[in-house]
Formats: C-alpha cells, structure tokens, sequence
C-alpha cells in the first residue's frame, strides 16, 4: 500500500501507484495510520489513487480530504501530471498554484521535485 523513503532528514509515506481510491475523508484514516506508524509527517498521493471528483473543486472532495490531512498535521503532496485537469479549471489552477506557495498541500510532478522542494535553503 505505501513506502517509507526519507528526503532531507524528513520521513515520507508515499503511496502505491495502485490500491484503495481516496474518494473521501474517510478514506484518509488508513494515510494518516501509516504516517503516524512511520512518525512521518508527509504523506504522497499519486494521481492514480485519487478519485476523478478530487479535481472537480466544485464537489468539495479535495477540500474535505486535506482538510482532514491539515487537521492532523500531516503534509499532503499530491504527485503526478494534473494538466489536463488544470487546463480545463481556471479554478483548480489557481487553487493549485496558491496551495504550492504553502506548507500544507502541494502539486507535484514526481518525487524528484519532492525531494528539491525538500532541501534546504542555502542562507545568505
């Protein structure tokens, strides 16, 4: 279901391409599970494991789910080619945008980009 990777000092459970769809806040309980046994405080989502109303704003799916992830201060990044989605919804590319310039939830394309995103900042 998941695996266990480390980048820049940080634990990670990073999610199977294939396994339960996450369609709900319910389904978040087994992420969030994982995490915690892991002491993990990022959890990867690939595209392949979110229901196709995660990307449709307007069902709140998204919403509900890292809001739930929030609540339990877990990172949520979600990984994978989300253009087609965001080309068709000037709503969710402007949601996606936003939420990348945060801590709680990022788009990303794969796990290289998580891990540069991880590292650490040289100070000036």
């Amino acid at each position: 279901m998941h695996t266990i990777k480390e980048f820049a000092g940080q634990k990670v459970v990073i999610g199977n391409d294939s396994g339960p769809v996450l369609a709900s806040e319910k389904d978040v309980n087994d992420w969030l599970s994982a995490a915690w046994d892991a002491e993990a405080t990022i959890v990867v989502v690939p595209i392949s494991r979110l229901n196709e109303d995660f990307f449709q704003l307007s069902t709140r799916i998204a919403g509900g789910i890292i809001q739930k992830f929030v609540n339990y201060r877990s990172q949520l990044v979600i990984i994978g080619d989300i253009s087609r989605w965001v080309a068709s919804s000037n709503a969710l590319r402007d949601f996606v945008y936003e939420s990348n310039k945060g801590r709680e939830v990022w788009f990303l394309p794969d796990l290289d980009a998580l891990e540069q995103r991880l590292q650490p900042t040289p100070q000036r």
